[in-house]
């Protein structure tokens, strides 16, 4: 298998084509390695807004993929008259999705090593008629992979979840020992994959002060528990439940390398505060490498030349750091 990365051009109307370029025009060593799967004409309108004046090289297949260029897989030939720039549209959102599809297929056919995306737009997405909550599930889906979760990773803090795009009511009554267990185990596999030789895993407790021995709740004591004491029977060094308005902070201190959130927001709010602009989303128990940018399309900026790159160069990072 190559080590080239996919990179997917993410929803046309938003920032993603303009952080893709900025990243690979200021990085030849991603250059080298990376192939966008996108629109030719969006990349021309970006690349003349930006003043990038790379060679554009259009591949069909691997064996067309030129060093010396910025290299593009034309999925879907779409102009910049077919959609407005920051506007949500079926178009974009089926155009996102075809991006990633192919990127999929390329992956599994062992002709890069993973895919990197830039953002998508979730209304756009289903308005194309896709009907996904986000990436993680299109990869989910498209690898046929049953265990699954999703990691925010940056320098300062990792966190792993156990359930994401759900209601709150529905992520508590999906706190189960052996979901919990599963997150575990790919948090530690995954860990390792990256270079950590015995990473220290936290489980954050569900309910203020992880239950107060039952007081507050007791799905730390009949789920969370069991899974932790279960892991430890593993060698897994981890630790739990703590308490949730702390285990942040002791991760973030050096205690833990990665805490395992319960739902997305309690994962997700420690991260956006400590790394907004370079944090990386990835999704594990894939058969593929995949990681992403951990923000938006960010409509309200696109097509100003104004959207920073550090996620989608930390992104890339990521990927290239899993054996």
């Amino acid at each position: 298998m190559m080590n080239y990365l996919g990179i997917t051009m993410g929803d046309p109307a938003g920032v993603g084509c303009e952080i893709i370029l900025k990243t690979l025009h200021g990085n030849e060593e991603f250059r080298k390695k990376s192939i966008i799967f996108g629109s030719e004409e969006v990349i021309k309108f970006y690349m003349n807004l930006l003043n990038i004046d790379e060679k554009l090289n259009i591949i069909k297949d691997i064996l067309d993929f030129d060093k010396d260029s910025i290299n593009l897989v034309n999925v879907l030939p779409i102009t910049m008259n077919d959609f407005r720039i920051g506007k949500v549209s079926a178009l974009c959102g089926d155009a996102a999705y075809k991006y990633v599809e192919l990127a999929i297929k390329w992956a599994m056919e062992k002709k890069i090593k993973g895919v990197v995306t830039a953002p998508l737009n979730k209304e756009a997405l289903h308005l194309g008629g896709h009907n996904f909550d986000g990436h993680t599930e299109i990869f989910a889906k498209l690898t046929h992979t049953n265990k699954y979760a999703m990691m925010l990773w940056s320098d300062k803090l990792k966190v792993i979840h156990a359930s994401t795009h759900v209601s709150l009511k529905e992520a508590c009554n999906r706190v189960e020992k052996e979901r919990v267990l599963d997150v575990i185990k790919l948090a530690y596999s995954s860990l390792k994959n990256m270079g950590i030789s015995n990473p220290r895993i936290a489980v954050a407790g569900l309910n203020p002060h992880a239950g107060e021995s039952g007081i507050f709740g007791r799905e730390e004591i009949e789920e969370i528990t069991p899974a932790v004491l279960e892991g430890k029977g593993l060698k897994i060094d981890v630790e739990g439940p703590v308490a949730p308005d702390t285990v942040f902070l002791k991760a973030y201190r050096g205690q833990y390398d990665i805490v395992v959130a319960i739902y997305h927001d309690q994962g997700h709010i420690p991260m956006k505060l400590l790394a907004f602009d370079s944090g990386v989303n990835i999704t594990l128990g894939l058969p593929i490498v995949r990681t992403s940018v951990d923000h938006g399309t960010a409509f309200d900026i696109a097509g100003k030349g104004i959207a920073a790159e550090e996620s989608m160069i930390n992104a890339i990072k990521a990927a290239e750091s899993f054996n």
